[in-house]
């Protein structure tokens, strides 16, 4: 097909972006119904923890795994066998009946997520017309977004007022609609040079350091963000001293930041290249933890400095996933499904890096110092690879 007269497929995309609230709704659910699950398999709650930590890992090993599993599908089969496990394994998360049950379907639950983010992001970039992939990814990218505004709070309300098996059945609801939307709406024909990416010989576009690089950036980097996040009911309720019940309300507020950021850095790539839009970023999120760490007390600052968190990690999305394809040329699935693996590298590393001051008896709050500190590292990182880049340019103009 020619790109050049090529529309934004809008239904297609849609369809991604469905998929994206069903991976957003099981990833993050878990959380809020954690007691619930604890309590109904007779296990502690931080041993329910383990069921978040093996869907991470699931989503690391799986990324690279899947991509390879899939290589010689076409783009539309491989989104759909993906959602086919995907469903299959969530619907039976909510039949797990012990530990080690729950423990291997989370894991297996979490193996589709990246891939299917990455080769989704690969994939919308060539149903958008000419100019417009970052938007087209920042779509795909929205259901997420849309499942931390909407989806969570209404599943952990499912969960904790009807059974948390309730929980996992929504998402395999989300799992059954994603799949009829890309078989109905995802075009076979026309995507070609996706289909091909990876195909011939991936090593070079595997072997180049900038890939590797980003992905570092995305790991530490985002990192800063899962510092603050995976603290934030218990800043809420001992910092900013709000009911429990308000943890939610600021948890929607900043789902809300998610989902306008994630547009918004859509629109930063047509302003500045991939990397400068993603070290803006990083530096702007560094500021705003820090100040959240001064004001987290005050119970309207909270509300605010959460929606600009939000705002500030999902511009991000966009701007990193593009850059990732553009390192890996030759291996656009498997590099774009990588990022998404060091982005729960990320969710794990700031989780336990921003738990470390609450070891030495320091507040809540400090979380976010540390968060700040990763989101700098982040940003150096960003601006080494582009202090590279000019090297290599002038390099080559000499």
């Amino acid at each position: 097909m020619d790109k050049t007269s090529q529309s934004t497929n809008k239904k297609a995309l849609l369809s991604l972006a469905i998929g994206g609230f069903g991976i957003g709704l099981t990833e993050f659910v878990i959380m809020g119904i954690l007691p619930n699950i604890a309590g109904s398999l007779d296990i502690s709650i931080p041993k329910a923890g383990h069921f978040i930590a093996i869907y991470a890992l699931g989503v690391v090993i799986g990324a690279p795994v899947m991509a390879r599993i899939t290589n010689n599908l076409n783009p539309k089969k491989t989104l759909l066998f993906l959602m086919v496990w995907f469903t299959i394994f969530n619907t039976l998360s909510a039949f797990s009946g012990n530990y080690w049950t729950m423990m291997l379907f989370r894991f297996l639950s979490g193996m589709p997520h990246g891939a299917f983010f990455g080769i989704g992001a690969v994939v919308s970039g060539y149903l958008a017309k000419p100019g417009k992939a970052a938007q087209a990814m920042a779509v795909m990218f929205s259901g997420l977004t849309v499942a931390n505004i909407i989806g969570v709070p209404l599943g952990t309300y499912i969960g904790q007022e009807l059974h948390w098996s309730y929980s996992f059945m929504l998402v395999g609801i989300a799992g059954i609609a994603t799949f009829c939307s890309l078989y109905f709406w995802m075009p076979k024909k026309g995507l070609d040079e996706a289909d091909n990416s990876d195909s011939k010989n991936p090593s070079p576009g595997l072997k180049n350091k900038k890939l590797w690089a980003l992905i570092a950036l995305t790991t530490v980097g985002t990192g800063g963000f899962f510092a603050w996040y995976s603290y934030i009911a218990p800043l809420v309720i001992n910092v900013t001293k709000l009911p429990e019940a308000n943890v939610g309300y600021v948890m929607i507020v900043a789902g809300f930041g998610m989902f306008f950021g994630n547009f918004l850095g859509a629109r930063m790539v047509e302003t500045f290249n991939p990397v400068k839009s993603v070290v803006i970023s990083m530096f702007s999120m560094t500021m705003i933890l820090l100040l959240n760490s001064i004001f987290a007390s005050n119970d309207i600052a909270i509300y605010v400095l959460s929606f600009i968190v939000g705002v500030i990690t999902f511009s991000i999305s966009a701007p990193i996933q593009i850059a990732i394809i553009r390192a890996a040329k030759g291996a656009e699935k498997l590099g774009s499904s990588m990022n998404q693996s060091a982005f729960n590298m990320g969710n794990a590393s700031g989780a336990y890096f921003g738990g470390l001051p609450m070891v030495f008896g320091l507040g809540f709050n400090y979380a976010s110092v540390v968060g700040g500190v990763l989101a700098c590292i982040g940003g150096v990182i960003g601006i080494v690879i582009l202090y590279m880049d000019k090297l290599s340019k002038s390099k080559k103009e000499s």
